[in-house]
């Protein structure tokens, strides 16, 4: 096996860039596999700030470094700290909590896609890895952005 095959990735917080989406949050595309269905990105949410009701088509991993969230659906609150695991099939709405003082920081591990939910269900848009890295570079080329070094197909 080549070593270029076998060589560990390295990627530091500055060679990604924040891109800001016109929600107000900030994204940061780390990983798009689309063969994989994999896709891995670091958003973050003002305080009060809601992500449309969704359903996974796979798991999701996420972990939380500052601020706080919770889903609608759910008692618990992820702190910073918090690892959560969401089954595929789940469905939920991501709230910043909107006492929060400082932005919500949150790393997600997503297989498959997000079904983005209308109020009776029906699926509104769908967003995957495919579809995440081509927004993400797009924001970046508007936003005078170089294009960062994802780890992509």
């Amino acid at each position: 096996m080549s070593e270029e095959l076998t060589a560990a990735i390295h990627l530091g917080d500055e060679d990604i860039p924040w891109v800001d989406l016109p929600d107000g949050s900030g994204l940061k595309l780390v990983y798009a596999k689309v063969k994989e269905g994999l896709w891995i990105v670091r958003n973050r949410f003002k305080p009060g700030f809601e992500v449309a009701t969704h359903k996974h088509t796979g798991p999701v991993f996420g972990y939380t470094s500052t601020g706080a969230w919770k889903y609608k659906e759910y008692e618990y609150e992820n702190r910073a700290g918090s690892f959560l695991y969401e089954p595929a099939g789940s469905v939920h709405t991501l709230i910043a909590l909107p006492e929060n003082t400082e932005d919500t920081d949150v790393w997600f591990q997503i297989y498959g896609a997000n079904l983005n939910l209308d109020p009776d269900g029906s699926i509104e848009s769908v967003v995957d890895a495919q579809l995440i890295s081509d927004a993400y570079f797009a924001l970046c080329e508007m936003q005078g952005l170089p294009r960062p070094n994802v780890v992509t197909d």
